[in-house]
């Protein structure tokens, strides 16, 4: 009985689960998956994109003659907007799941800000996008996708919607190692089938999921199938495992 309790406790606990890594990692391919098979499961969840604008001001950059979205506006500028735009995003997403009483999965979190500071450079910005960040609740695991930045290259070229360098990209790596919160990620190996990734980022969450749970969707746009391969931390973790 007291067994039975404690699992009903644990289950009830899980209010938001938080995916995150470089660009191409297969971030909102494996969101929408997890999304499903949690729902599937019995505990309803829904997908968040907690976007920083970047894409879009990149977009807009190339609409008027710039090159990319720094030129635009500015390195500060640029960090200035995304760390606002992504603190919108979370914050409508843990409201509306408080509300719904949904699991909230998320599609890029807090620690994509400070990564992608870290990246460009930016450093003061990271104190205070930390203040702000702050008053979030930690999700309840948060999964760090790895992947060679040659192969994430390589998929954002095939999705043919943006255009990310290798500098970049490699940069991006680095900052998310970097963090001070890595140590309490799960990292996933983010290479191989958008199904082998799935499993084995549902591998982490088995208290809530089935073991062998259905067959999920196929290849989303930031997917494309490989051999399984590059770094990630093997076998389960516990969930508890927080940034």
């Amino acid at each position: 009985m007291a067994s039975s309790l404690r699992t009903r406790r644990g289950r009830a606990r899980l209010r938001a689960v938080a995916l995150i890594g470089i660009d191409g990692s297969g971030k909102t391919t494996q969101a929408h998956l997890l999304a499903e098979a949690l729902t599937a499961a019995g505990h309803p969840a829904t997908y968040h994109r907690n976007a920083g604008g970047r894409r879009w001001l990149g977009r807009l950059a190339q609409r008027v003659g710039r090159p990319d979205a720094q030129r635009l506006v500015g390195r500060d500028g640029l960090l200035a907007v995304e760390s606002v735009l992504r603190w919108l995003a979370i914050a409508l997403a843990l409201v509306s799941c408080l509300v719904t009483g949904r699991t909230a999965v998320m599609d890029r979190w807090s620690a994509c800000q400070y990564a992608s500071i870290r990246a460009h450079g930016g450093q003061r910005w990271e104190r205070l996008a930390r203040v702000g960040y702050r008053v979030f609740p930690s999700p309840r695991v948060t999964f760090l996708l790895t992947l060679d930045p040659a192969e994430a290259y390589r998929r954002i070229e095939r999705r043919g919607t943006d255009h990310e360098s290798m500098r970049w990209l490699t940069a991006a790596d680095a900052a998310y190692r970097s963090l001070p919160e890595y140590a309490g990620f799960v990292v996933v190996d983010g290479s191989g089938t958008p199904e082998e990734v799935s499993r084995r980022i549902r591998a982490h969450l088995s208290e809530w999921l089935p073991d062998d749970p259905p067959a999920l969707a196929g290849p989303g746009p930031e997917d494309t199938p490989r051999p399984a391969g590059g770094a990630g931390r093997d076998g389960p973790v516990p969930a508890q495992a927080r940034p």
